[in-house]
């Protein structure tokens, strides 16, 4: 009975900033690690961001020095802070933990837009 929820997606222009939350329910999420990911419009589903369960980030080269991802145990919540949007940014965006990333399980995802 796992529920993550996406919210946060937006319009933005290009420079612009938003910030992701996704709240997660029905799993023990302080030993989960957490991940972003998008998926354009044709295109396939890529990592974002990933954060591990003491705290360590990773990020996808595209993103790296504009993202960051944090967590928030006691709200059972995860965080993706993004400033400097580019056009390119424009995708659906999607929290999951790993097991269900390896079943192939998604959210609702929150859809940001980029424009020029």
């Amino acid at each position: 009975q796992v529920q993550l929820v996406e919210s946060g997606g937006g319009l933005v222009q290009a420079g612009g900033s938003l910030r992701l939350s996704c709240v997660a329910s029905g799993i023990t999420f302080s030993m989960n690690t957490m991940g972003w990911y998008r998926q354009a419009p044709g295109k396939q589903r890529e990592m974002v961001a990933t954060i591990n369960s003491g705290g360590s980030t990773n990020y996808a080269d595209s993103v790296k020095g504009r993202f960051t991802m944090s967590r928030d145990n006691g709200k059972n919540t995860v965080y993706l802070q993004m400033n400097n949007l580019k056009p390119e940014d424009t995708a659906v965006y999607y929290c999951n933990t790993e097991l269900r990333l390896l079943l192939q399980a998604w959210g609702q995802g929150t859809q940001v837009t980029v424009s020029s």
